[in-house]
């Protein structure tokens, strides 16, 4: 990791930045309510569905894809991507150990310790997505999303599972949880029945990565931008539209990572693309980004450095007077904001100040040059 005095502005794509910072702040959001309450937007679904929160991983994984064209794509034009691999190799490793950091608190039990995780599975669908762009065609990449979709589809839905049957899409009976609960054992999430971050679904989650490959491939035409813009939402009301209809049958789940899941959200990805592009590169509108490309372009730091922080106002707890005692997140909660607001709102400005305190953190550092990279 390393720091840099110099902000990497001409060659990156704003609106690209902004749209990463806006799924951070959302990420930190929806990570953070300060009590057990939760408007349902600002948790994910129960297990089938899809709420603005399913929504913020899946945005991660397509920016990941639209941000190693524009990366990968200047060393293959200049030497044909020769030492590629190696840098490859080396962010992936290194995301994957923050990963394993992150689960290491409090979890470090080698016997129970979680090694899966959304760091692990960004790390792993970097690794897999960028030598698929370097080394096939479009064509190829093409082939090999739509065959992953209805790959996972067909053995999701026809594949039998011991004691359970074909076609089970719960958290116990899938085949994604029994392939996790054989492969992982207690390292699942929480020693559950299913990892949400499990082995098998990790093939969609590629795909989603792909679709932000075909939309930084798209970006790089040499179309005009209102062409650009008009592309990006066409193909964003397909592919909802399309997974809309698909969940009808196989329904949308961010734990299994559907493939219905991955269109739906893809598509709205490129909405929300599409309108940042819209507004920041050709209509000039930036000043309302500036919050999201502050924590945009510092995004490794502004993800990992609130979970550290939660964990600590999630474990720490004070004692309570004959009762159990109270996590510090809880003990906030309720005396900056419950003494006025009720137990549902006070838990949503709990979280959204949470966000606000980090992001005046990394205006700081944005203000001296600072900018945190792998």
């Amino acid at each position: 990791m390393e720091n840099t005095a110099n902000a990497p502005q001409k060659s990156r794509l704003l609106s690209l930045d902004v749209f990463r910072g806006i799924t951070i702040a959302g990420m930190i959001i929806v990570n953070t309510p300060g009590n057990q309450e939760a408007y349902r937007q600002l948790d994910h679904a129960e297990w089938n569905g899809c709420t603005m929160t399913d929504l913020v991983f899946p945005f991660f994984l397509f920016i990941v894809g639209v941000s190693l064209v524009f990366s990968l794509s200047k060393r293959l034009e200049r030497d044909g991507g020769k030492g590629l691999a190696p840098q490859i190799f080396k962010r992936t490793l290194i995301l994957y150990a923050f990963g394993m950091i992150l689960n290491a608190i409090p979890n470090y039990h080698p016997s129970t310790i979680r090694i899966l995780g959304v760091l692990q599975r960004i790390a792993l669908c970097y690794c897999l997505a960028s030598f698929i762009f370097i080394k096939t065609t479009l064509r190829t990449q093409l082939v090999i999303a739509v065959s992953a979709l209805l790959g996972y589809w067909l053995i999701m839905t026809q594949l039998p599972v011991p004691g359970y049957g074909a076609g089970i899409l719960t958290k116990e009976g899938s085949l994604a949880s029994w392939l996790d609960r054989l492969v992982l054992g207690s390292h699942t999430y929480r020693q559950g029945p299913y990892d949400p971050e499990g082995i098998l679904s990790t093939l969609p989650s590629l795909v989603t990565t792909l679709l932000g490959i075909f939309t930084g491939l798209w970006l790089r035409t040499q179309n005009p931008e209102n062409r650009r813009v008009a592309g990006l939402l066409a193909g964003g009301a397909v592919l909802a539209l399309a997974g809309w209809l698909w969940g009808l049958s196989f329904p949308l789940n961010k734990a299994l990572w559907t493939s219905s899941y991955v269109l739906y959200t893809g598509g709205l990805a490129l909405w929300l693309l599409a309108l940042c592009y819209w507004l920041i590169e050709m209509k000039g509108i930036k000043a309302w980004g500036k919050p999201f490309e502050i924590f945009g372009i510092n995004a490794i730091a502004a993800y990992m450095l609130p979970i550290f922080l939660l964990k600590f106002l999630v474990l720490y707890k004070l004692p309570v007077p004959g009762g159990e005692p109270l996590q510090l997140r809880i003990f906030i909660c309720d005396h900056v904001f419950g003494t006025w607001l009720s137990p549902l709102n006070a838990s949503a400005a709990f979280a959204f100040s949470y966000m606000g305190l980090w992001l005046a953190f990394f205006w700081l550092l944005y203000r001296k040059n600072v900018f945190i990279k792998i």
